[in-house]
């Protein structure tokens, strides 16, 4: 069952908000494209109204930091099951857009603005074009679902579909009003289908992780990984939250974006905010942010969603930034951590216990 909110003003005698409702459901679209961040601090808004051809509309259209779509349907004054249903339509004409199609939706969203500038200025990352489109969410909002909806939707998400759900509510608040949300499902498992469909190659997972390191020399430097045991990621909760995939024991191949693959090592921990991971020194046990000269977003060593994050890593084998593996075929992909369900994986892993003869077998 969906979770659902209470309010109450904080006072000696605590008063409950009362449940209310937006005066028309357009309203709702229209705070969205005001402020995105009010289904997501990880998304840019890059359509509205997009005609799909197949006798419809969607209603929203968002871009993630790895190039992939979002896919947000209302569900307005439409029944429940007709709304998954039309969002899972809409999902086949989302697959198929081409770079070029995605270009001339922005262009439409908003005109006169240049899509890979508003990309890169958006994630401070560029396009990577091949990445644009490889994958996509479905995002249901609404205010509610009736029981057989919510379980269609956690059967579709544990099979794998990137699907999930939104849910918001409006309180009042004397003459104002008030609104939260709350996901049906955990929104990094959404996050996860995205990053590894396996519908298409019905690939089984090989057990072999998958990292994306984002190194910069000034920001998150790879030698310093290499010294101290660690990859790590943080800015928002999209970037760091699928560290969180990985346990103690698991293996782990990392590629840094833009140069290619750097090491492979095995997990000894789990997931730690900059402000209380520490790392092995000739000093004894220091906290990392005490040691390490890169900037690791040091700025927001406090706030529990923009953090870096850091996870330990015993490195088996690992090579300098500038003699880093890349070549045609090998899989990529801009999220942290992810679980490859492709032949291109199979075929990575392959390729890379060549290169890497001490992989740990």
């Amino acid at each position: 069952m969906a979770i659902r909110h209470a309010i109450w003003k904080v006072a000696a005698t605590p008063e409950q908000l009362m449940e209310s409702a937006l005066s028309n459901e357009q309203l709702l679209e229209t705070m969205i494209v005001a402020d995105p961040r009010i289904l997501s601090d990880e998304w840019m808004l890059i359509g509205r109204q997009e005609n799909t051809g197949y006798g419809g509309r969607v209603d929203l259209v968002a871009i993630a930091p790895d190039a992939s779509l979002v896919l947000i349907e209302l569900k307005r004054d439409r029944t429940p099951r007709e709304v998954v249903a039309q969002a899972l339509d809409y999902a086949g004409w989302v697959e198929k857009l081409k770079p070029e199609d995605v270009v001339a939706m922005y262009s439409r969203f908003a005109p006169s603005k240049d899509f890979t500038g508003d990309f890169q200025k958006r994630f401070g990352q560029p396009l990577d074009e091949e990445s644009l489109n490889q994958s996509h969410q479905i995002i249901i909002v609404a205010s509610s679902l009736d029981d057989k909806t919510e379980r269609i939707v956690s059967y579709l998400s544990g099979h794998d579909i990137p699907i999930n759900v939104l849910f918001f509510q409006v309180f009042a608040h004397g003459a104002d009003q008030l609104i939260s949300r709350a996901w049906l499902l955990d929104p990094v498992a959404t996050q996860v289908n995205a990053a590894t469909p396996s519908a298409a190659s019905n690939e089984p997972w090989n057990g072999e992780y998958y990292a994306c390191y984002g190194h910069s020399p000034e920001g998150r430097p790879w030698e310093e990984a290499v010294k101290y045991g660690f990859i790590s990621a943080g800015g928002g909760e999209w970037y760091s939250n699928t560290l969180a995939l990985l346990s103690p024991e698991d293996r782990v191949w990392v590629k840094a974006p833009g140069y290619g693959f750097v090491g492979v090592g095995r997990v000894t921990g789990k997931p730690e905010r900059a402000s209380e991971f520490k790392v092995k020194t000739p000093q004894g046990e220091l906290p990392v942010l005490d040691v390490v000269k890169g900037d690791f977003h040091r700025q927001f060593a406090d706030d529990p969603k923009r953090s870096e994050y850091f996870v330990p890593i015993e490195w088996l084998a690992t090579v300098p930034i500038e003699k880093a593996f890349n070549e045609v075929g090998l899989f990529g992909n801009q999220n942290t951590v992810c679980r490859p369900k492709t032949l291109k994986w199979r075929h990575t892993v392959d390729r890379l216990k060549e290169l890497f003869p001490n992989h740990g077998g």
